[in-house]
């Protein structure tokens, strides 16, 4: 299965995914994902994470207009709900999808 399809499927079957784009000279990319990581994990329990490595899959980035690293895609429910490339902070990004996660899942 390709990775396109692999992330599609993922996509279906899961309400929450997080789609980090990054690329192995990007030094913020390295240090961000494990943070964003840890903290989408830590308190988003059914969110399912995709890493895509745009110099390895550029057809991936092409397909979700991703031009810039890093760049985190956030989908509920097969719907991209958050964009955020470059400056952001993990603060950031949780704090945008505490309250649609919450209304998901019914917390």
């Amino acid at each position: 299965m390709q990775k396109l399809e692999k992330i599609q499927n993922t996509l279906q079957a899961n309400d929450a995914v997080m789609l980090y784009f990054s690329a192995p000279s990007c030094g913020v990319c390295h240090v961000l994902k494990p943070k964003l990581s840890d903290a989408i994990m830590g308190e988003f329990l059914s969110f399912k994470i995709e890493s895509i490595d745009i110099s390895e899959t550029p057809d991936i980035s092409s397909y979700y207009s991703v031009f810039t690293v890093p760049t985190v895609l956030i989908f509920f429910e097969g719907r991209e709900f958050l964009r955020k490339s470059r400056n952001m902070s993990v603060v950031e990004i949780t704090d945008a999808i505490r309250r649609p996660y919450n209304l998901m899942v019914g917390s």
